[in-house]
């Protein structure tokens, strides 16, 4: 997974330094694209911290910023993804933080199985497609809400945590739309967040367990019969 998703990050961002954040090294050992970028001086292999956000925080220590994010699960991404983030976050715009997302329909027409759950929001339902730009250090501030782990929203103790009752009770109810949800934890952490809605459902598709993974096995197969 982790060689198939630096395929698609060399090919995006052919001038980019990449990261890897990993646990323990050794089991990059003999994949062919680690070992041809870390040849190449593009590739720098950093020792992962117990939680995302420390995580993030020491890739960033050798990174620097901005700082395109993803995870080696999210084998479906794809070149015009990465690039449709960073020309976002190169805007200019007030948001230090961007979280993609893709709609539930265009998730559920990219595979009938879909993805079980989504974030509900007045405007519809949504998920994550495990991409993310920070554009400064002070964005870390927003990554809080993941350090136990990707999928804060649904989880009710986390939210309270990151965002306070009152967005709690309004994200239950369904009071607001994405843009204006993300609007409100903007204004609690005080750093710029906002989401960037990608209209291909196959983002939001990534390898979490056995069913995930047949239904990525299916889409690539797909993919490749079809040329695309």
């Amino acid at each position: 997974m982790i060689g198939r998703v630096l395929t698609t990050v060399e090919a995006a961002l052919p001038e980019s330094p990449i990261c890897v954040s990993i646990e323990d090294a050794a089991v990059l050992e003999g994949e062919p694209t680690v070992e041809r970028l870390r040849i190449a001086g593009r590739l720098r292999i950093v020792k992962s911290e117990l939680n995302l956000v420390d995580s993030v925080h020491a890739a960033s220590n050798v990174a620097g910023y901005p700082l395109l994010i993803t995870t080696a699960d999210n084998v479906l991404v794809t070149p015009e993804a990465l690039q449709a983030v960073v020309t976002e976050g190169q805007k200019g715009s007030p948001a230090s933080a961007i979280i993609v997302f893709a709609n539930k329909h265009d998730i559920e027409a990219a595979h009938s199985g879909g993805k079980g759950r989504y974030y509900e929001f007045r405007d519809g339902g949504y998920s994550n497609c495990n991409l993310f730009w920070l554009g400064d250090a002070a964005a870390l501030t927003a990554s809080e809400a993941f350090r136990d782990g990707g999928q804060f929203l649904k989880v009710a103790g986390r939210i309270l945590r990151a965002f306070g009752l009152f967005n709690l009770v309004l994200l239950r109810m369904k009071v607001l739309t994405l843009d204006q949800s993300l609007r409100a934890v903007s204004k609690r952490l005080g750093v710029k967040v906002r989401p960037l809605v990608l209209n291909d459902g196959r983002l939001a598709i990534d390898v979490d367990d056995q069913r995930s993974k047949e239904m990525v096995e299916e889409l690539l197969s797909a993919s490749a019969t079809s040329g695309h």
